[in-house]
């Protein structure tokens, strides 16, 4: 957290496009009384401001005790951060989950993505993720294209982001650097 937070800020202060950094948090993590401490100091450290911070957290966060999660969701967002749920589609979680909390987006798990748009299962699987979160306004995000088809498949059901090794593979922060200074992002 606190380095994403640096090297974002870092990137910014060079010049770079600005652009949210997404940190995923563990159920752990979130759950510890000093989380919310720990994302302020990590963007009062660095000197991000908050609305280029995404935490991601799982459908597994959301089992336990849905109230205090909550309750903590909208707290850490009242300083501006942002919230997505990872991997959805493949947890246990109630859809009412959805509703309740502050969250800004929903990133459909690879699993569904890969089929796509040849498994008509999978296909009516993301066509329906992505109208549902359109229509409780939510950004939606598919993970693991690796395809024009895809991607292409996508943008047909007007899902608004995508990442995957179709764009690229995972990269060391100075590499990434070099995409965001090319603007190739």
């Amino acid at each position: 957290l606190r380095e994403a937070c640096r090297t974002n800020a870092q990137w910014q202060h060079q010049g770079l496009p600005c652009v949210p950094v997404a940190v995923n948090v563990s159920a752990e993590q979130f759950r510890r009384t000093d989380f919310k401490m720990a994302v302020t100091d990590a963007l009062l450290d660095s000197t991000l401001a908050p609305e280029y911070l995404e935490l991601e957290i799982t459908e597994a966060v959301l089992i336990h005790d849905p109230d205090a999660v909550s309750s903590s969701i909208e707290e850490i967002r009242r300083l501006g951060v942002h919230f997505s749920i990872d991997d959805f589609g493949t947890g246990y979680s109630s859809l009412s989950y959805l509703k309740d909390l502050s969250l800004s987006k929903l990133k459909i798990d690879q699993s569904f993505i890969q089929g796509v748009p040849e498994n008509c299962d999978d296909a009516a699987i993301v066509r329906a993720i992505v109208d549902m979160a359109r229509s409780l306004a939510l950004r939606v995000i598919a993970e693991g294209v690796e395809t024009q088809v895809q991607a292409d498949f996508l943008q047909n059901i007007h899902c608004d982001q995508a990442q995957g090794y179709l764009y690229s593979r995972s990269l060391p922060a100075d590499e990434f650097s070099q995409l965001l200074a090319n603007e190739r992002l």
